[in-house]
């Protein structure tokens, strides 16, 4: 007899042992989960476009083919596309085991499957083709983000670990972001435009190949075979989730918390353009930004997990935009560093609030599905933001980039207004009551 799809991305605590030896295995593989996620996310942090081979891919693009921001803005919005069908990934993991598994080999398979894109990136020079790999070795960062969501989401809502888990991924996603973005800055100053980047892609090759090695060593996964019986019920409690609001405002408050004109692209070209910064001092600011993400998830860690759900999106939100409206005050090397540290600090207090509200509303058993449903739509409006944003930088405020700033503070500010919708509660460690599920 087939047995069911089980809920578990790796091998809990077994339920017939006594509850001090289950309390410490449950310790146990908490722990592995915070190793697989610090491994993980440490790779992600060199291996995502916009950290080690972002400063070299825009300064190539700038330099060698001479694009518009507009131009970059957009295919780095290309290049996102694989990010915003990420329901897609979660959707086939949930209900379509390989050889048993639901998400293992799905992440040996796509991380050994980016390994050749990179070896061959290092070789190309025309935009045309390197956007082909990049998008290959796009798809498969997705795919494999997607899954470690699900294996997050499964284990954090079974061992209330959800927040925990979180800060974790960040917390490492940013500790290497700083070697990586200092090494992306010293490439661009240091050889030509083509080598820099072709030297990046090769480095970005040491991520599919650290998820590789962890998942083969910290991720015991329980074998399933597909019950069509209760893979029908399964998909109809995913349906019946999917017809309920509560998801739905979940994703409408993520869409407009993260849609403001972003200035991101537009910040490049006037730090290089208008205040003269060498390339090597602005690597120097993306690591200084990773440090403030790094110091906002130990001061959550410490602090704010404390805090209510609401009450962190509220000082999220607060954080942000104090964050935005600061980089008025941008004059020079000091300033921006100053600048740079202390979005950083706001963008990590933010993320983890929403992700963690993110991540608590996912329906069992389609977890891989409906988180990256959230995700997609916090990565469709980001993109579409600095779409947007470059676009008005460059046709509506002619270049000047204070405009452009008080827009997006502003629209972040908007976010305030948000939040009452959620009708969230005030239970610490940052978990959700919805007034349906008050007596329960």
């Amino acid at each position: 007899m087939d047995r069911p799809i089980q809920d578990d991305a790796m091998h809990g605590p077994r339920c017939d042992l006594p509850l001090e030896t289950q309390e410490v295995e449950s310790h146990q593989h908490v722990r592995r989960l915070m190793l697989f996620f610090a491994v993980v996310y440490a790779g992600e942090g060199i291996g995502q476009t916009g950290r080690l081979i972002a400063q070299p891919l825009n300064y190539f693009l700038k330099e060698v083919h001479g694009w518009s921001p507009v131009q970059i803005s957009a295919y780095l919005t290309a290049l996102n596309v694989p990010w915003l069908i990420k329901p897609v990934y979660g959707l086939v993991s949930d209900f379509l085991p390989v050889f048993g598994y639901r998400r293992k080999i799905y992440l040996l398979g796509v991380n050994a499957a980016a390994l050749p894109a990179l070896c061959w990136a290092t070789q190309i020079v025309a935009p045309s083709e390197l956007f082909i790999v990049l998008l290959l070795t796009a798809y498969a960062m997705a795919i494999s983000s997607t899954l470690c969501g699900a294996i997050l989401v499964e284990n954090g809502q079974k061992f209330s670990a959800s927040g925990k888990f979180i800060n974790q991924e960040w917390l490492w996603f940013n500790v290497s972001s700083i070697a990586a973005l200092l090494m992306g800055g010293q490439l661009v100053q240091r050889v030509p435009p083509t080598s820099a980047l072709h030297i990046a892609t090769g480095l970005v090759a040491l991520a599919p190949s650290a998820v590789i090695v962890v998942t083969l060593l910290l991720i015991t996964e329980t074998k399933n075979t597909i019950n069509l019986g209760e893979l029908k019920k399964s998909f109809q409690g995913l349906i019946a989730a999917l017809k309920t609001p509560t998801l739905w405002i979940v994703g409408l408050f993520l869409f407009f918390y993260y849609f403001s004109p972003g200035f991101a692209t537009p910040l490049y070209y006037h730090l290089t353009d208008e205040l003269r910064f060498s390339q090597g001092y602005i690597g120097i600011l993306g690591s200084v930004a990773s440090g403030g993400w790094i110091i906002g998830a130990l001061t959550y860690q410490f602090f704010f997990s404390r805090l209510g759900l609401r009450h962190l999106l509220n000082l999220s939100i607060f954080l942000g935009t104090m964050s935005s409206t600061s980089y008025l005050l941008l004059s020079g090397e000091v300033s921006a560093a100053v600048l740079y540290f202390c979005s950083g600090f706001a963008a990590m207090v933010s993320l983890v609030a929403t992700l963690t509200l993110a991540a608590e509303r996912c329906p069992s058993r389609s977890e891989g599905f409906a988180f990256a449903i959230l995700l997609s739509i916090i990565n469709f409006a980001t993109t579409v933001a600095d779409l947007v944003g470059s676009f008005i930088y460059d046709h509506v405020f002619t270049r000047n980039l204070a405009p452009l700033i008080l827009v997006s503070a502003t629209c972040t500010a908007f976010a305030f207004v948000l939040v009452p919708l959620l009708h969230l509660g005030e239970t610490r460690g940052a978990s959700i009551c919805w007034p349906s599920q008050q007596a329960n």
